[in-house]
């Protein structure tokens, strides 16, 4: 079956005002079979164009392969067209024209993404099929979020400018469910608090609400969201505890909270009633009290971020219980959620060897455990070595003592350990030259003796990780013991953020004064751009001043 004459004529004038750069269109020719052409397809039944396939990145070469310049109004005469991606492509902050949003009613599937599209989208309610797939993310679209058809089963909006409350959205006709399963609005500029009106929205298994500015707390009535698999709401200011009422999102697999301003304790029905939880990051919040020693049930967990927060008391002592972490099985696989439309699949943000990652592709295969920064005490638990997959395990910045268990070296797959700063002693066990995958070690500020144990990568590794400790034996040399803490600054330095060392304190202060007296005529001005300290930075205009009236006094 060859195409409609008058459908060959239209991507011919759609062609015509594109940029074409590396002549990916070149089979698109006045005499051809539109059917034919590359990026095109037909029915097989009557020839129509039913779908136009024109994602950027399908070419072998990338950087010259993206199509640009505007769109022409012809693909509206291609009327039984149902299928359009144009993602990853570069049209230059092309405003997207009215009529463009009159076609997209009769797509089943709309993916702009990733291009440099602007303008407004206006509301999305006459889309005509039962099922339908918009992608309008990584562009420049602004203003609120549209309202939507009941047939939009997935819509990502994220990475735009698109600001304002969401109320309207959420809370348009109340009463009348929607089909939506996936809604993703990270990482634009929305704010006031999330709208309290999950319920007419029961079909949702993902949601993405990261990098906004949404206040407020947690709505109750997202508990009613019972297929819910995945919820993001990294990097926003919400306050307030964890609601009960998530504990009826018995699917959930990521609970993402991470960088907010959540407080209370940690619920121990985390533990109970979400089984199957994958991912769970509470990062950079306010929640205090102790580890819920339920959060062990989590056989599946293979993420778990409490970094950053006021947590005490010790680390269960059940830890060993999290067999997905115990385990060494890795998959190909992604991490992902089934929809109606197919699977979507999840990422999320991660701290590993000091640099934060965007694992998506790879997720699967990442087990790590992450309780920096908190004000964990006891002895880090013997059991933590049977977690033999984790790649990565960060117990910096608490108040541990002991020893490092001896049988660390079991925990094969590790790639990066941080002990750092806190109360930690004796020697380095001999199994630890056995982590053969092991390149990032950083057990810095802590009462470790001895000889660092010989084995290559310990050899390899920066110096810096073994500072404010007794150790000595290669990477150290001579010079970097020299430039060491002493063991009685090293433990001022573990409680620099629980306790005020007045002493410490009034030896900076006599330095920073003598400083400033020197330099004063220099600083007095600029003293904002050269102060890289917190208590410089507070208190150095206030010396410049006084030092400064002193001086002309006495001139």
């Amino acid at each position: 079956m060859t195409c409609i004459p008058s459908e060959r004529q239209a991507l011919l004038r759609f062609k015509q005002d594109l940029e074409d750069p590396s002549n990916r269109l070149a089979s698109w020719l006045n005499d051809g079979d539109c059917c034919q052409w590359d990026g095109i397809v037909c029915s097989n039944e009557t020839g129509h164009v039913i779908e136009l396939h024109l994602r950027g990145s399908d070419c072998e070469v990338p950087e010259k392969s993206k199509l640009g310049g505007k769109l022409n109004p012809s693909l509206l005469d291609l009327k039984y067209f149902a299928y359009l991606d144009l993602s990853d492509n570069d049209f230059r902050e092309t405003q997207i024209p009215a009529w463009f949003w009159n076609l997209s009613s009769n797509l089943y599937y709309l993916n702009i993404s990733y291009n440099q599209f602007q303008g407004k989208i206006p509301d999305l309610l006459t889309m005509v099929h039962p099922s339908v797939v918009i992608d309008l993310s990584s562009n420049n679209f602004t203003g609120p979020i549209p309202l939507l058809s009941s047939n939009v089963t997935a819509i990502d909006l994220s990475k735009n400018s698109m600001s304002g409350s969401t109320s309207h959205f959420f809370c348009h006709k109340v009463h009348k469910p929607m089909n939506l399963e996936v809604l993703n609005l990270g990482n634009n500029l929305l704010s006031g608090e999330i709208p309290d009106c999950w319920e007419k929205w029961p079909r949702l298994v993902g949601i993405k609400f990261c990098y906004n500015n949404f206040s407020g707390k947690i709505p109750i009535s997202i508990g009613t969201l019972a297929s819910l698999q995945s919820l993001h709401l990294r990097n926003n200011s919400l306050v307030g505890g964890i609601s009960n009422s998530l504990q009826n999102c018995s699917e959930l697999l990521t609970v993402d909270f991470g960088a907010n301003l959540l407080s209370g304790e940690i619920p121990p029905w985390i533990g109970e009633r979400l089984s199957k939880l994958i991912i769970l990051s509470l990062y950079t919040n306010r929640f205090n009290g102790p580890i819920p020693k339920e959060l062990c049930a989590l056989s599946s967990l293979q993420i778990l971020d409490l970094s950053n927060n006021n947590l005490s008391s010790e680390i269960p002592s059940c830890v060993n219980n999290l067999s997905a972490m115990a385990s060494r099985n890795k998959s190909d696989n992604k991490i992902f959620y089934k929809t109606s439309k197919g699977s979507f699949f999840e990422n999320i943000l991660l701290v590993m060897k000091g640099r934060v990652v965007d694992y998506s592709t790879t997720l699967k295969l990442v087990k790590t455990m992450d309780l920096s920064d908190n004000t964990l005490s006891g002895q880090i638990p013997e059991v933590v070595t049977s977690l033999v997959g984790l790649q990565s395990l960060n117990f910096s910045h608490n108040l541990l003592v002991g020893s490092i268990p001896d049988n660390i070296g079991a925990m094969g797959s590790l790639e990066c350990v941080d002990l750092s700063t806190n109360n930690l002693s004796g020697e380095i066990p001999l199994s630890i030259s056995y982590l053969t995958f092991l390149s990032h070690l950083n057990l810095s500020y802590n009462s470790f003796t001895g000889k660092i144990p010989t084995g290559t990568q310990l050899q390899s590794l920066s110096a810096s990780s073994f500072l404010g400790t007794e150790l000595y034996g290669p990477p150290l040399t001579e010079s970097s013991k020299a430039v060491m803490f002493s063991i009685s600054v090293r433990k001022k330095l573990v409680h620099r953020h629980h306790q005020v060392d007045w002493l410490i304190l009034s030896i900076e202060l006599g330095f920073g004064v003598g400083f400033f007296s020197v330099l004063v005529p220099v600083l007095f001005c600029k003293s904002g751009r050269f102060v890289y300290f917190k208590f410089l930075d507070e208190m150095g205009d206030n010396l410049c001043r006084i030092i400064y009236t002193k001086i002309v006094k006495l001139l």
